[in-house]
């Protein structure tokens, strides 16, 4: 099954969040993906809200970092959740920005055994199961959670690079892919999984209009940090990679860069356009392996944009 959701804006004013869920759900988007970013809102906190103010959109959290809090009580979270709101989350897990997680003393010496520990705890304790036996970073051996749910949420690990794809594919249900997500490398990504029937869910800058070229203007301030180090597994499947990685070179820096794009690549790394251009570039993206295809709102008012990106919807 494929589904098209779109992303809350973790800049959104708290007091416009439970309305842009409504209308999100409304206008037919089937998945809702709230963020924790640090010095924004909690993943958890959103999550709950939307789901309580809606009826039956699916809530993503993408991401929760796993150095921030204890396995067991994150199950605890996420099967509270998952009880209150059966068969509607979708819990992501992944490293969290590296700065970031220094910031508040979290990052580990080895994230990658960080996070398989961690996944392998909180999917034990979501079944009901004892904790496993301790670890390097992850010690809830014998934990059990009282009452489980009755549907147990997908958990999907957001990441990047070939390795935490891999690990992803031994101990999670999918991957989490963020933007930008462009065909080659959701392929890339699901045959790295090497599991079968991977959630694969994917993040893209998106704009809609009834002017391609003027909607993929729009959504160049949202590509603007795309050729920074981290987001080089992102690129290296496509085959502009070399000569988009000369373009930032000689940029001055991310907005340059952004704008002086060529159009053919504005295309190729967002979901912006026509609404016949982006409901290609879904599709194109579910062909590759997407079952989730992800629209991250880069206009300058989100609310007033979700009723152009629900133009790509299918009716």
């Amino acid at each position: 099954m494929t589904r098209v959701g779109v992303m809350l804006p973790r800049d959104l004013p708290a007091d416009r969040v439970l309305s842009y869920a409504r209308r999100a759900e409304q206008l037919g988007f089937e998945e809702l993906w709230v963020v924790e970013d640090l010095g924004f809102r909690g993943g958890v906190a959103q999550a709950a809200a939307v789901l309580a103010a809606t009826s039956h959109i699916v809530v993503g959290i993408g991401i929760l970092p796993a150095g921030a809090r204890n396995a067991a009580f994150a199950a605890m979270e996420l099967a509270t959740l998952a009880q209150l709101f059966p068969g509607r989350l979708i819990a992501g897990i992944g490293h969290g920005m590296p700065d970031w997680m220094r910031q508040v003393g979290a990052r580990p010496a080895s994230p990658l055994t960080l996070l398989r520990e961690y996944t392998v705890a909180v999917r034990a304790l979501l079944r009901g199961e004892p904790g496993p036996a301790a670890g390097r970073y992850v010690q809830v051996e014998g934990v059990v959670i009282g009452e489980t749910p009755s549907v147990v949420p997908p958990v999907v690990l957001g990441v990047r690079g070939p390795k935490s794809i891999a690990i992803a594919g031994e101990v999670s249900d999918g991957l989490l892919l963020a933007e930008p997500s462009a065909p080659p490398y959701i392929a890339d990504a699901t045959e790295r999984f090497a599991a079968p029937s991977p959630v694969v869910v994917t993040y893209d800058a998106a704009v809609v209009g009834p002017d391609g070229r003027a909607a993929r203007d729009l959504v160049r301030p949202g590509l603007a940090w795309i050729g920074e180090p981290d987001w080089a597994p992102h690129l290296a499947p496509l085959p502009f990679a070399a000569e988009l990685a000369r373009h930032r070179a000689a940029a001055a820096n991310g907005p340059e860069f952004a704008a002086t794009l060529p159009d053919a690549w504005v295309r190729e790394l967002s979901l912006a356009g026509t609404p016949d251009e982006v409901r290609a570039q879904i599709a194109a993206r579910h062909a590759a392996g997407a079952t989730s295809v992800v629209l991250i709102p880069a206009e300058p008012d989100p609310l007033d944009a979700l009723t152009r990106l629900a133009g790509v919807l299918q009716r």
